[in-house]
């Protein structure tokens, strides 16, 4: 976690944040967020697999270290209870708090705030790198490799374990079928080229699994 911490760290302050224990403050609340025990899928590693696929592609942001701080924020809140866009809104909410007591400029903390919102439709504008590339970075694990792909949809009916499998069939398959139903997945041109292939076929074939 020491590696992930100064990521944190260095993303934030190079957002602008101004209060060096806020910083620290905020970026061990996050990870403990990240770190709790009813999380499968939705832990440090996809954190980690969202900022790499960010710092990677950071030349095709306007503003890349708030587009890293999204990444932090966009599931800081994660309850499977919750219904709709409950998480994100609240995700949303904890970042506006947890980075205004960093020092973080008001623009940087609404933009991260817009940013972690995108994340629980994953629609974003064709003139919005920024978006793009945090909801890219989201859904990359759609075009892993099969067994990875498997090992990831496993991981999320086990955070899913209270309920029923008629019921999670069925929210499951709405799910996809969203998924499914985008114009694209993949926003960014060099993303969009090596991951929507692989990425329709999983959603695909894990979609006649459900059915």
């Amino acid at each position: 976690m020491g590696e992930l911490i100064e990521r944190w760290r260095a993303a934030v302050r190079g957002a602008g944040a101004t209060d060096p224990a806020g910083v620290d403050r905020a970026g061990e609340r996050l990870l403990a967020g990240w770190r709790e025990p009813h999380r499968h899928y939705h832990t440090a590693d996809h954190l980690t697999a969202v900022l790499d696929v960010v710092d990677g592609h950071a030349a095709l942001t306007g503003r890349p270290d708030l587009v890293r701080l999204a990444a932090w924020c966009h599931d800081a809140v994660y309850d499977p209870r919750a219904g709709g866009d409950a998480n994100e809104r609240a995700s949303a909410a904890l970042a506006g708090e947890l980075l205004a007591e960093a020092g973080l400029p008001a623009d940087a903390v609404a933009e991260v705030r817009r940013l972690v919102l995108l994340t629980a439709g994953h629609a974003v504008a064709a003139d919005d790198p920024d978006g793009a590339l945090l909801c890219d970075a989201d859904l990359a694990v759609l075009a892993s490799p099969p067994p990875v792909y498997d090992r990831y949809a496993a991981a999320v009916r086990r955070e899913y374990a209270h309920v029923p499998d008629p019921d999670f069939r069925a929210g499951r398959t709405r799910v996809l079928e969203a998924l499914l139903a985008l114009p694209a997945l993949y926003r960014l041109p060099a993303l969009h080229a090596r991951w929507e292939p692989p990425a329709r076929a999983n959603l695909t074939r894990e979609l006649k699994t459900l059915r």
